[in-house]
């Protein structure tokens, strides 16, 4: 069972900015063939880092707002928030390796 959450308008604040863990979130959509290449590794580092980083999925067609909020202008958009800012943000499929060296400085 995958450690991903799905982030909302909702649960944003308290599951992103009130984390005491790094937090990864995937902007994607099920349409989009990037997002969905990039999908397993994106899991498998939600398994994998649990214990160290949150990973959250925002489907942006569900989540509109949420998108424009962040910029999202391209999918899919990777992002990392720490102490309840935001970090940095990368567009694009990533293998998986790149994936966890964006990430590796703030874990």
């Amino acid at each position: 069972m995958s450690k991903e959450i799905t982030i909302t308008v909702d649960n944003f604040d308290a599951e992103v900015i009130n984390s005491s863990l790094p937090v990864l979130l995937d902007f994607w959509a099920p349409w989009c063939n990037p997002c969905r290449m990039i999908a397993p590794f994106i899991e498998q580092i939600a398994d994998e880092y649990a214990d160290k980083l949150k990973v959250g999925k925002v489907n942006v067609d569900e989540q509109e707002a949420l998108a424009a909020r962040h910029n999202i202008i391209s999918i899919p958009t990777l992002a990392v928030y720490k102490n309840g800012g935001l970090i940095l943000q990368q567009p694009g499929a990533l293998p998986k390796n790149e994936i966890e060296s964006f990430i590796a400085g703030y874990l």
